[in-house]
């Protein structure tokens, strides 16, 4: 085990006494891409497995939604139980049971296609999103934490790019894997009939990398994070600070926001008025949603070192909004790549909300984390009310909601942030 390294993460750190060599973290940075990756990767397959069991059950749009919901619920229930497990065992005990419950949760998707049971498939979803639950909570404090409090948002937006390069690879895999093997959406004479191994072998084969990579990051040296005490740590728990509290509500806003418009992208492009594209091309394009979120992270990167992360986060909002805008009035081509083109918008978003919310917070930095996670179950009630009302109304209509947490995320980047005491 590496010596621990004293820190006060995203407050100013101490001085560095004469002599002493200052902490170098690139090798724990890029061993932790990996696990940045699998998070995306992961997630980003519930965007193929919507549209996949919808057909295969014949389900509403609500219906299909309670897939995020069951996915993205992990991070209510198991977010404080996952911060305060972290505390216990560390940043690396966190990550190495994230990898194997996640590993469990995918291995689960056997017995579930093969009984073609929803309730299974939502079941082993829970457990597989519980894992993922535990990297989220280890992994982004952990890369917040190393390194210059100044660059927190820039090296946390870095790492996320890698996150986006597995949401940018899963739906080319997934739709070529899965939905290649789907009839038309509509069609519900040939549900029966689907193929179960479509779902069945891509997770055996995720869950199978996963024990891989939780061997490999066991044999791994990190560095062992050691809170600074202050005094003023010991009077105050995490959900003192107003700005993180405003930030777990910014969190929810945009994962919420983000996982809604992704999770529908097939659905919309499906639509008559829209590009009436078959579930394989549609979901081949969800890659360039995804996709722009990973370019925009990387040069996000270089851009939160330059300018002001929340002013940056206010501008990536308000682009947000006006493209879903376009998106919903207009139709053809222009509905379609003004859409595609939200996941730009959406790059920084994550990284600079988390690091903003966590300014300052010392020994609270755990407790933080897994209050921020609790905020991703937006990724489930956001897309579960968008369903309703793409149900009640129009798809289009639904994507109102959206635009709804792209303000919110415009406001908390130009004032929300700012820390002050509840």
């Amino acid at each position: 085990m590496a010596a621990p390294i004293s820190a006060s993460p995203l407050a100013p750190a101490t001085a560095t006494p004469p002599g002493t060599e200052v902490p170098r973290y690139t090798s724990a940075l890029a061993s932790l891409t990996v696990l940045f990756f699998m998070m995306g990767f992961i997630t980003c397959l519930n965007d193929i497995l919507i549209p996949y069991l919808k057909a295969i059950f014949q389900l509403s749009y609500t219906q299909a939604n309670l897939i995020n919901l069951c996915f993205f619920g992990a991070y209510f229930v198991m977010g404080i139980p996952a911060g305060k497990l972290v505390q216990r065992i560390g940043y690396k005990g966190g990550m190495l049971a994230g990898f194997l419950i996640a590993a469990l949760g995918a291995f689960l998707f056997y017995p579930a296609a093969d009984s073609r049971s929803y309730e299974l498939f939502l079941g082993a979803l829970f457990v597989l999103a519980t894992g993922v639950v535990l990297l989220q909570v280890a992994g982004n404090p952990y890369v917040a934490i190393l390194g210059p409090a100044k660059s927190a948002p820039a090296r946390l937006t870095l790492t996320q790019a890698f996150n986006s390069l597995g949401t940018t690879v899963a739906p080319l895999l997934g739709s070529a894997l899965i939905l290649s093997n789907l009839p038309d959406l509509e069609s519900a004479a040939s549900a029966a009939a689907i193929d179960v191994k479509a779902v069945q072998i891509p997770y055996l084969c995720i869950g199978a990398v996963l024990i891989v990579i939780s061997v490999l990051l066991g044999m791994l040296k990190l560095p062992t994070i050691v809170h600074a005490h202050t005094e003023e740590d010991s009077t105050r728990r995490a959900y003192h600070y107003r700005h993180l509290i405003f930030g777990v509500i910014g969190i929810f806003a945009y994962v919420g926001g983000e996982v809604a418009i992704g999770s529908h992208i097939v659905s919309y492009l499906h639509l008559p008025d829209v590009m009436n594209l078959t579930p394989k091309v549609a979901g081949d394009k969800v890659a360039y949603y995804w996709g722009g979120a990973m370019v925009g992270r990387f040069l996000g990167a270089y851009l939160l070192g330059r300018f002001n992360p929340g002013r940056l986060l206010a501008f990536n909002s308000l682009g947000a909004v006006v493209l879903v805008l376009i998106s919903v009035m207009t139709t053809g081509e222009i509905a379609m790549w003004s859409l595609l083109a939200v996941g730009l918008m959406n790059s920084i978003m994550f990284a600079t909300i988390f690091t903003l919310a966590m300014a300052g917070l010392g020994r609270n930095t755990e407790e933080a984390s897994g209050l921020l996670n609790v905020g991703i179950v937006g990724g489930a009630i956001i897309p579960l009310l968008f369903g309703l009302v793409a149900d009640a109304s129009t798809l289009r209509w639904a994507f109102v909601l959206p635009v709804l947490c792209y303000l919110y995320i415009m406001w908390y980047g130009l004032k929300g942030h700012k820390p002050a005491a509840v």
